[in-house]
């Protein structure tokens, strides 16, 4: 920019700051950059056509005030708008536009009239739409487990449900992989909050249907309706930011919402697959607000937490489990929480169609016929049948507590296999040799290792059983 246009903005800057609210100072008139000064007519540069449009609309008589105090009668104002952004080969298409006055008014005595509310005030909220949060009354926090694997995202969560907006946890990113928990959390966040006393309007919703409003509002016309509704929240939940990425117009609209509520304190949560710093397609100054406040990961649930999962579950469907069948499934089931309660409503399903018990062995027909490499593939079952088989001996016996030398051999070559064909820990595989624990496995895939490399009729058995795992595996 040329310093004589730079220092007129500036006189400008001190004529627009008297007759606007701070809010709205920062908001509409500190982002825009004076590009250059031609006589009386200045050019600023303003971030998109919404931004230009806003400014017509509501603040026209004090740009003109403003532009004539400083370079008098003829002082005019042009603007250089910023379309499209550009790259590192492309560089960034501006379209510029004469000053309008079809928003001008002037009152009977000269004064400034034009409408100084900042689109937070503009558009009044109602009990309807405070009603329309989006959020499932069923999640909440005394439903949501607390263990190693989500503590700090869960204790972040309450303190920012208890002091939306307050804390230094804005905005609050939740990130982990499919079915940890983080809609779970976020929304036990907005049901708490809109509970409370303060009658906060919380609004949860995924960033597929942000996108989707924005372009339904551009295509019928309703731009700035949908800024003034979002920007009236006290609280937004947004699900899944990473699928903004590669959406550039959405995420500058997304950039001035953010800027407006984390100004007038109002609590932003988000969730994503992974940390900021490893989204891809998202604009820095985005990535950089992301990280102004707390980014918790949830991680995979151990056993532990997996057990109380299951027996909260239960419960809340007035079902009784054995112990055996939640530690069953707590130890077979160690991907995520969705399909661990997904797999439980199958098994409460199947017991209560065919008025049976829940058992053991209803848990284990459940999971056949659910997790692909059970029994269909190659699975635990499959491979200590195949093993037990080979060498002549009872199935049983993998998983009892005997010592006999062809025995240990059997079962460590078991979990070897267990190791290389599935996806089990080795937790959950010493689970399935009669509780060892996971060092017992780690010293039995060592060993077969070990004799392989000495033992030539050794390694040919394991080879031979191998081949049968690999073909039934295609």
């Amino acid at each position: 920019m040329s310093s004589e246009a730079n220092a007129v903005w500036n006189e400008c800057l001190r004529v627009i700051e008297t007759h606007v609210n701070e809010q709205s100072f920062s908001t509409w008139f500190k982002p825009i950059n004076p590009v250059k000064l031609e006589g009386t007519i200045l050019t600023i540069q303003v971030p998109s056509q919404f931004f230009y449009e806003w400014l017509e609309d509501n603040y026209v008589q004090i740009l003109k005030l403003a532009i004539k105090t400083t370079l008098g009668q003829g002082g005019r104002l042009e603007y250089a708008v910023v379309v499209d952004r550009g790259n590192s080969s492309n560089q960034p298409y501006v379209v510029s536009y004469p000053q309008g006055n079809n928003s001008s008014k002037n009152s009977p005595n000269g004064s400034i009239t034009v409408d100084q509310r900042t689109p937070f005030e503009m558009q009044s909220l109602n009990a309807e739409t405070l009603t329309q949060s989006n959020l499932n009354p069923n999640y909440s926090f005394n439903s949501y487990i607390e263990g190693d694997c989500n503590r700090l995202a869960r204790s972040a969560g309450f303190a920012v449900a208890t002091k939306p907006g307050i804390t230094s946890f804005n905005p609050l990113m939740v990130y982990g992989g499919v079915g940890l928990g983080k809609t779970h959390l976020v929304q036990a966040i907005g049901n708490e909050i809109k509970n409370g006393p303060d009658n906060k309007f919380v609004l949860y919703v995924s960033s597929e249907k942000f996108v989707n409003q924005f372009m339904d509002s551009i295509k019928d016309g309703n731009v700035k309706s949908f800024t003034n509704f979002y920007m009236q929240v006290d609280v937004l939940i947004i699900d899944d930011i990473q699928f903004l990425a590669g959406k550039d117009r959405t995420q500058e609209m997304f950039f001035h919402i953010f800027n407006h509520l984390h100004q007038n304190k109002k609590q932003i949560i988000m969730t994503s697959d992974c940390p900021p710093r490893d989204l891809k397609g998202l604009e820095e100054r985005l990535l950089s607000r992301f990280k102004w406040g707390l980014t918790a990961d949830l991680q995979m649930p151990d056993f532990e937490t997996r057990v109380a999962i299951i027996r909260r579950k239960m419960e809340s469907e007035g079902i009784i489990i054995p112990d055996d069948v939640v530690e069953y499934l707590a130890y077979t089931v160690d991907t995520n929480v969705r399909e661990l309660e997904g797999i439980l409503i199958s098994l409460i399903a199947h017991a209560s169609l065919n008025r049976v018990e829940i058992s053991l062995e209803l848990a284990k027909m459940v999971m056949k016929n659910i997790i692909k490499d059970i029994e269909t593939e190659v699975g635990i079952d499959f491979i200590q049948k195949a093993v037990s088989e080979y060498y002549g001996i009872a199935l049983d016996d993998l998983k009892a507590k005997t010592r006999k030398k062809e025995i240990v051999v059997a079962r460590q070559v078991a979990m070897y296999f267990s190791k290389e064909f599935t996806n089990h820990s080795l937790k959950s595989i010493g689970y399935h040799f009669g509780g060892r624990d996971h060092s017992t496995v780690i010293h039995a895939v060592q060993t077969v290792n070990d004799i392989m490399e000495t033992d030539t009729s050794f390694r040919n058995a394991v080879n031979e059983l191998k081949k049968k795992f690999k073909m039934r595996s295609y």
